[in-house]
């Protein structure tokens, strides 16, 4: 069953079901692909049919119920049962109204991103210009709103949104919301011409932080990672010297190449617990760590080197504040390898093997998106 809706805003006739495929979050482990209503817009709303949708990292620890999503002895749980998960997203504009498309400056046909919070607008950091770290904290497809692991996902009133080209890979443009991501960690890492800048993780986020890293242009960039394929990857966006941390001692090579020093700034995308020290242990005095991951178990160091051995800034970074625009151009330069950063698509009803893929700690793969339009 479907409806036509004529929009006076555009001469296009679209057709819109009354129903759609989406995945669905019962709790920790159970994701499972449901028949739901398609959300019908509002004053203020759009409704976008899901040209592709990332799997992140935070979405496979939210589906291992990590406590940052599920809570624990301090914290209570953020994420959302009976949400459609689903962040890192573009898709095509089918319907909404002609205020809320003159607003936005859009029309039916086109496609946009979506920032991965939904603002209160209304709370103090919203106030204050910090819309990023909004206290209420709305998400798309973790609380308050329901993400695009489906065929159409609504826009409210209160996202944040940009135009991107309709000639990138639907997998491509959604990558817009990692390399955004990874924009503001760099824009964290405050770098300098003269830097020595060290990338741990040749993922997404590691990728991205490189790739934006060298638009700083710093005296060197060094990516780390175990998987020699991220590693050529990793020059390719833009690395400098890699390291595989199985086989050299990353601390002792960059002593070496920083006169005994030290790296001047490090930036954190492994999620992994061991990353943390290495990074305080290579850093330099009044060196600059940033952390960006999510992490799955706890991490405990030695707070000592953070104070009294080194004085260091130790700065966290969350989703991708005003970094939106440059992130989307950089992809419609078409000038990274995204063919190969884009490495699996799944249909919807493969939810499951692309969750599993991510959580592959061999590296099989390095960015997985949903395609909901692709055939099962």
């Amino acid at each position: 069953m479907s409806t036509t809706t004529e929009n006076a805003a555009t001469t296009a006739t679209t057709t819109i079901p009354t129903t759609m495929r989406a995945v669905v979050v019962h709790g920790p482990g159970d994701y499972r692909l449901e028949t739901r209503p398609v959300p019908t817009p509002g004053p203020g709303e759009l409704l976008l049919r899901t040209d592709a949708v990332g799997i992140c990292a935070s979405d496979l620890k939210c589906y291992h119920g990590a406590a940052k999503f599920w809570g624990d002895e301090n914290r209570p749980a953020w994420a959302e049962k009976d949400r459609i998960p689903g962040h890192e997203f573009v898709g095509t504009i089918v319907a909404g109204d002609d205020d809320t498309l003159a607003k936005r400056k859009v029309s039916v046909g086109d496609r946009i991103a979506c920032e991965q919070i939904v603002p209160c607008w209304e709370c103090r950091y919203c106030l204050e210009g910090a819309y990023w770290m909004c206290n209420v904290h709305d998400m798309f497809g973790f609380k308050g709103y329901d993400g695009a692991m489906a065929e159409y996902v609504l826009v409210p009133a209160k996202a944040l949104t940009h135009p991107v080209s309709s000639a990138l890979p639907g997998q491509v443009a959604a990558f817009a919301e990692p390399l955004s991501c990874a924009f503001h960690a760099v824009e964290r890492g405050d770098i300098k011409f003269g830097d020595t800048v060290v990338i741990a993780g040749a993922g997404p986020i590691g990728l991205s932080a490189i790739a934006g890293a060298r638009q700083k242009n710093p005296l060197r960039i060094i990516a780390l990672d175990v998987v020699e394929a991220k590693l050529e990857l990793a020059r390719k966006v833009g690395a400098d010297i890699t390291i595989n941390i199985a086989e050299d001692d990353a601390v002792a090579r960059v002593k070496e190449l920083t006169d005994g020093y030290g790296a001047d700034v490090y930036i954190e995308a492994t999620g992994h617990p061991s990353a943390v020290p290495q990074g305080l242990n290579l850093l330099r005095k009044l060196g600059t760590f940033v952390e960006y991951s999510v992490f799955k178990d706890n991490v405990s160091v030695d707070w000592s080197i953070i104070s009294d051995d080194k004085e260091l800034d130790i700065r966290g970074a969350h989703l991708g504040p005003h970094t939106w625009p440059a992130a989307i151009k950089l992809l419609e330069t078409e000038t990274l390898p995204m063919s190969e950063i884009c490495t699996h698509q799944f249909p919807l009803e493969r939810f499951q093997e692309a969750l599993d893929l991510v959580g592959d700690s061999a590296g099989a793969s390095v960015k997985v998106s949903i395609i909901p339009s692709l055939q099962a």
